[in-house]
Parts: C-alpha cells; structure tokens; sequence
C-alpha cells in the first residue's frame, strides 16, 4: 500500500473515477461524492483504501456471518471453478444436489429446493409458486398476498409490492398488484394502543379479519419474518408466528417465511422460525448462506406442496428460469459454508454472542435518547428518541450523528433508513459470528459513547 502523500493521490484518483462511473445502492447523491472505498477485509474488520480499520458490526448487509478473507470459503469457490463453472439448473448438478440435501437438514423437513440469486428474487418465486400452486388445485381466485407494515422483502417490482416500507416504494408505483399489508407486531409502538402483556395478540388477529375482509378464497398466502429485520428489528410476542400459522391453516392459506437475514444461524438457532415452533409452507433464503461471498438464494417448498407440480399438462410445470440461479461455485460454497458453520458449532456461538451483546447494550435502556432496545439472536435495534416518555421519535439529523460518531470510533453500525416516513431512528447491529468477547464488547461500548457523543453535540433532536 502507498503511504503519505503517495497514498492521498492515489486515494483522489480512486474517489474521481468513482464519482465518474459508479452509482452507489441507497445513498443520496451528496452522500455518495465522498464514500468509503473498502480495500481489504480480515475477521470481523475492514479495511479502507487510506489504511484505515474498522470493526464492521453488520455484517456488510447483513450476510458476512463468518467474516471476511475466509480461505476455507474461498477456496471451495475456486475448486468448483476451476472444475465446472457454470451450467444452468435446466438440468442438474452435484453441488445444487449437496446444497439441497443440506438445505434440508438445516430446515429439519422435508422441503424442495429452488435457487435464484438474491432475497427478492427468492420471493419472487414464493410469490408465483403460491400463486400457481392455488390455481392448480382448482383456486385460481387465490392471489392475493398478505404482507406486513415496516417489513422489507426485496426491491422488484413484486417484491417491493410485499414491502411495508413506503419510502421506498415512492415513485415507482404502481406495483405488481394484489398485495395486501397489516400493521407489525410492534410492542414498543402497539398500533392497537396496548401494552406488552396486557393483550390478546390483535397484531395476529388481523390477519383473520383481513383475510375475511378479501374473501378467504381470494388469499393465497402471507409472507413475514421472522423478526421485522431492516424494519426497527420489531421483535413479536412469543406466541405471535403460531397463531398466524393456526389462521393461516384455518383458511388454506400458505405461509411463507423469509428467513434472509434471520436464516443460517442469525437468531440462534438454524432458522428464525425455529424459535418459534412453527413450520413454513415455504421459506425463502439468502444473505448468510454464502456469508456473502457470492450471489445465491433459494426458495424451500414443502415437498407436499410440490405434489401439484407433479403432472405434465400445459402450463403446469414451473415455468421460471434464472441463468445464475444455483451457479455452481456458489452451491459449493454455501455448502462448504454450512459445513464450516457446524465443524465450528457457529450457530450455538451466535446464541452465545446474542447474549453478551443484549447484556454490553443493557445500560442503553436508561438512556434519555433511548426508547427501546431489541435483540433477536445475534442482532439488535436501539430505537432513538428525541423524548423518551413521549417515544418522539429521534430526528435523521441525530440518528445520523450517532452513526458517524460509531465510525469516528472505528465501529461501522447501521440505521433503518428510507423505511415509514419518521421512523427512521433505529440503529441496527449484526456483527459476523466471528466476532471475539472482547470486540463485541467494543461494539457496545462504542454505540453508548457514540449517543452521549451526539446528545452533547447535537443537543434535543
């Protein structure tokens, strides 16, 4: 690496070809002339082109579980490279075969396997297999899709159309059509005016009235995950998932879980649906099954369900096809990924980190800048205020200032941004299972010191 005045020059050369040619994911555009050019990536640390470390307690988006520069990751992609790069799932082979056996095994059912390439486009597949798997059992009225407030499932046309997050959907609608949204399972801003366990779950009733609201033979299925994620990191009550599969089986209506970001390990158990007791019609899948070193996702279908795909009339085959869905590299390595995660017993390790970081964050509760904290697994939101008895909501102004604080202090956090209109005031963590005690505790540490840091600042906002 150059140093000194021979690294800023290059340095400058890399920002005017990037301001030149690049277009930046989710970032206004003053924000974008002066981003963070990432060079290197060891562990649970990055490492920018001017030399400077950070602590990334994200995962990057989520994914990076096992962290970075994993040669046992690498080179299991290399291998399969090097052998048989590319053929398209068509037909078949023997990595898509392993991953899918694997799959299994980790979902502890008995499922089929289909692979895409990201988050959205395995629900997009959810979406069209619920569809058709309705309409050839002889209800082609199904399809209608129930989804909720605050949740994200993907930014194509239909998966935005899923998305409870209205500010991102903001000049581009109108959408795919038959998408249907219920208010979240939000404890901390109960849109039914209740208090944590003072109710009787009218955030999982609704979907009852709902669905006799559309005409049950009008639903086809309801997708959630299992902890609204990018949403606030809005945590539902214990029994909530189990009465939403009980109305669900009520009506014939499927249920599907995207498990994206609360999958491989991410909530303490294999699968976020795991905590819960509950078992999907279909479970849709990406970010950590890479640890996101390449593209993969992939779409489970209950193998029952796969029965009514079984014969060869016209149009009833799947008829779907992704070029680099299951490449075959990415197979290889997302099974060398999960057979990493069980050698080392990550997913136990994640429950365990879980833990220590609900109790690093626990003097954040008493904050003045703090209304709630939340924590599913390996993950946690820390909702800002501007005032705590009346939850206003903390300004982006202050939120921001919080994240840059972190930054200054060599940790990279996250916030819920371009979600509901006002509430975007979470900060959001999801360090790489990697992580050591002592580093995670630097994590919290550091996200105290960074509030007290914008509150002096920054003052009530």
């Amino acid at each position: 690496m150059l140093t000194g005045e021979g690294s800023v020059r290059a340095m400058d050369t890399w920002l005017e070809k990037d301001r030149e040619y690049l277009w930046h994911h989710m970032t206004p555009y003053a924000a974008s002339q002066q981003p963070m050019i990432v060079e290197r990536g060891e562990g649970a640390w990055i490492t920018d082109a001017a030399g400077q470390r950070y602590l990334d307690a994200m995962s990057g988006l989520w994914c990076v579980n096992l962290g970075y520069s994993n040669r046992t990751l690498a080179e299991a992609a290399y291998r399969q490279m090097v052998e048989m790069p590319y053929y398209p799932l068509t037909q078949s082979h023997k990595p898509a075969i392993a991953l899918s056996e694997k799959l299994n095994q980790w979902l502890q059912g008995s499922y089929r396997i289909f692979f895409s390439n990201s988050g959205s486009e395995a629900n997009e597949v959810a979406f069209k297999l619920a569809r058709q798997y309705h309409a050839q059992n002889g209800e082609s009225s199904r399809w209608k899709i129930i989804s909720r407030y605050r949740a994200y499932h993907g930014n194509t046309m239909g998966a935005l159309a899923a998305t409870g997050q209205f500010q991102r959907k903001y000049r581009y609608e109108p959408l795919a059509p038959g998408f249907l949204h219920v208010p979240p399972p939000d404890c901390y801003r109960c849109p039914f005016g209740k208090q944590p366990g003072a109710c009787s779950l009218e955030c999982a009733d609704v979907y009852e009235q709902v669905i006799n609201w559309e005409i049950p033979e009008t639903v086809a299925a309801v997708i959630m995950e299992p902890v609204i994620t990018g949403g606030g990191i809005i945590v539902p009550p214990p029994d909530y998932l189990q009465r939403v599969r009980d109305i669900c089986n009520k009506y014939g209506v499927l249920l599907i879980i995207d498990e994206v970001i609360c999958g491989f390990g991410r909530s303490g158990r294999n699968f976020g649906h795991h905590n819960f007791g509950v078992t999907p019609d279909i479970v849709t899948m990406a970010k950590g099954i890479t640890s996101g070193y390449l593209p993969l996702s992939a779409t489970a279908v209950r193998a029952d369900l796969f029965d009514a795909f079984r014969n060869d009339e016209t149009y009833a085959h799947f008829r779907h096809v992704n070029t680099f869905g299951g490449n075959p590299a990415a197979c290889a390595l997302a099974v060398e990924t999960l057979t990493y995660m069980e050698e080392h017993n990550l997913v136990e390790r994640a429950r365990v980190l879980g833990d220590l970081l609900k109790n690093g964050l626990r003097e954040a509760v008493a904050h003045p800048r703090v209304g709630d904290v939340r924590h599913f697994g390996l993950m946690a939101g820390i909702e800002l205020v501007a005032d705590k008895a009346a939850k206003t909501p903390a300004s982006p102004d202050f939120v921001g200032a919080v994240v840059a604080e972190c930054k200054k202090r060599g940790v990279l956090v996250s916030k819920n941004g371009d979600t509901v209109q006002g509430y975007n005031n979470v900060l959001l963590l999801s360090p790489p299972f990697v992580v050591t005690d002592e580093e995670l505790e630097h994590i919290a540490d550091t996200v105290l010191e960074s509030i007290d840091a914008a509150a002096k600042a920054l003052g009530k906002g």
